[in-house]
């Protein structure tokens, strides 16, 4: 048995370090170089895995598409930031004519404000005394601030709140368009509290919402046309129901990526989010000109992973697992006869039924989503490419973010 000595000790960290796969520089300084913003010479290959990369022109394109589509038509975007839970993305969408944002949670909404953004509307009704004192702080730091509330009792603990703070909130009423877990009854119920809140001293109607979350996956362009129509038909007896009570309307907003080309003419803004990056349970519902595969938005987001291990026929394991949000409806990028299967926190697995795809140990592997929301939700930064090249890094809110959701 060799003896272990203070001599041998060095000599194997000396030859360790020595070998050419520990040696790169670039990898030792990746921290250091994004801090200082300099970029140059990084590639997808320097990157940690399991990473979110975006690539730029996709993203890009999109971005441009949905500015088109809402000059050509007359109806506004005010886009979800649940979808990125990024301000450089928001400040983008901003850029190119949306009126704001849409945020699911209060710490969306006071990041996205606290950076500079403006007409945040936060879709989910604060309820509880914590939220209801930050949504009137909020109010009272940002009078672009909107939110949404479904019931009597929130708009009066919003009043007192509101009162508190001598601010007055600008407050859209949610109704009910066929997804049942938020939403008050069309109609009489939605009048009454329009109606209330119009006549509140320290609230303001702003408008109308109606998220019919069940029509935007519908598949089929014509099924989706018709369900769409039939959630939001309530909405729009509602606003007509306001309209002739003498209530000032504002916005009616609602929609979505799926039904951003559907609800033009009933609707003043579309809540669409996933077009900026779409993932594979969108791409699947199919579009006007193709009843098989949305093709409207392109897939830009991806999460970057290795291939950690190849020890079995046709199989390879990957470093993103059940943590990374795998699921087996992903998709390989650039390789359709692969498939997905979970494997546990840190892994997961590549398969194929035929002769092996030359998938490499070592290699990068891109996946697409199945779900962008919840995928983004568990890393704190997007790289930003073009081919191989990291172009930036976009922070992303939650590990770096707020300390309350």
């Amino acid at each position: 048995m060799t003896m272990i000595t203070r001599r041998n000790l060095l000599s194997m960290s000396a030859a360790f370090a020595a070998t050419p796969l520990y040696s790169n520089i670039r990898i030792q300084e990746l921290e250091t170089r994004i801090a200082k913003r300099d970029f140059r010479g990084i590639s997808k290959d320097d990157l940690p895995t399991p990473c979110m990369v975006l690539e730029l022109d996709k993203f890009e394109r999109n971005l441009l598409k949905m500015a088109s589509h809402t000059k050509t038509t007359g109806i506004n975007v005010r886009p979800h930031v649940k979808i990125h839970k990024c301000v450089e993305v928001s400040k983008r969408q901003m850029a190119l004519g949306a009126v704001g944002v849409c945020c699911a949670t209060m710490a969306e909404a006071e990041m996205v404000s606290a950076a500079g953004v403006k007409g945040a509307l936060l879709t989910c009704q604060p309820a509880g005394r914590n939220k209801i004192q930050r949504t009137a702080a909020l109010a009272k730091k940002d009078s672009t601030f909107h939110c949404v509330v479904d019931d009597p009792i929130t708009a009066g603990l919003l009043e007192e709140a509101a009162a508190a703070e001598k601010v007055t909130i600008k407050v859209g009423v949610d109704v009910f368009a066929g997804l049942s877990r938020q939403g008050c009854q069309p109609g009489k119920n939605a009048l009454e509290l329009a109606q209330k809140i119009h006549a509140s001293k320290n609230l303001k109607l702003a408008g109308f919402m109606g998220y019919s979350g069940d029509a935007s996956h519908t598949h089929g362009f014509e099924a989706r046309k018709i369900k769409s129509a039939e959630h939001l038909a309530g909405l729009m007896e509602t606003v007509a129901m306001a309209r002739k009570s003498g209530l000032p309307v504002g916005f009616i907003t609602g929609g979505s990526t799926g039904t951003y080309n559907i609800d033009v003419g009933s609707l003043t803004e579309l809540q669409a989010g996933s077009y900026i990056f779409m993932d594979t349970a969108y791409v699947g519902v199919g579009g006007k000109s193709n009843d098989h595969i949305y093709e409207d938005w392109e897939p830009a987001l991806t999460v970057l992973t290795t291939v950690v291990s190849k020890t079995r026929s046709q199989q390879c394991s990957i470093d993103a697992g059940n943590k990374a949000m795998l699921k087996t409806t992903d998709e390989v990028k650039g390789r359709p006869n692969l498939t997905i299967q979970n494997q546990g926190a840190e892994y997961g697995i590549l398969l194929w039924n035929e002769i092996d795809p030359g998938v490499k140990l070592g290699e990068r592997v891109e996946i697409y989503p199945s779900n962008l929301d919840t995928s983004v939700n568990v890393y704190d930064r997007i790289f930003v490419t073009r081919g191989d090249d990291v172009l930036d890094v976009w922070s992303i809110m939650g590990r770096t973010g707020a300390a309350q959701r």
